[in-house]
């Protein structure tokens, strides 16, 4: 059975152990991790994450205030790093982090939003959000959240991106 939790600092280590086995990490992500702890301890996101038999099975942030400059401006909560444990996928993990977020978001926002990355590591991700109702929001690709104009190179990366919303 999938659980559904908000993120706890004892949570920390057991992240990074989950997430350094199957690819290997470097201690910027133990940072990343702790960082966003303490984000969630400031009210600035949320962090929740997924156990199957209290073991970690993957985690997602709901960023309230969004780098992303469009959703920024209309205050369109993020739906950030969805990560899935390699041996958790096709469980539904990713499905229910997002479904948490969306229920938290509901309270407070008319929207939610999230970016994508755009090449075929991420092709499971951009069926899952289409299929659960995320539309593209219309401004094209965006490149460290900036919008890659006609004729400029870019590099096919983690941090090229096509941001979808939906309504809640």
């Amino acid at each position: 059975m999938i659980f559904i939790r908000k993120i706890e600092e004892n949570d920390i280590s057991s992240i990074v152990t989950a997430y350094n086995e199957p690819i290997g990490c470097d201690g910027n992500f133990e940072n990343y991790i702790k960082r966003c702890y303490k984000e969630n301890v400031e009210g600035k996101r949320i962090t929740f994450i997924a156990l199957i038999n209290n073991e970690i099975a993957g985690y997602v942030n709901l960023l309230f205030s969004s780098l992303y400059p469009y959703f920024l401006e209309k205050n369109i909560p993020e739906i950030n790093d969805l990560i899935v444990i390699s041996k958790y996928r096709r469980k539904g993990i990713g499905k229910k982090l997002i479904d948490e977020c969306e229920k938290y978001a509901a309270n407070q926002y008319e929207f939610i939003g999230l970016g994508v990355g755009l090449y075929k590591d991420y092709g499971s991700a951009q069926r899952l959000y289409t299929e659960n109702g995320y539309m593209l929001d219309g401004n094209g690709l965006m490149y460290n959240n900036v919008e890659v104009k006609p004729g400029r190179d870019v590099f096919v990366d983690d941090d090229l991106l096509l941001y979808l919303y939906k309504k809640l």
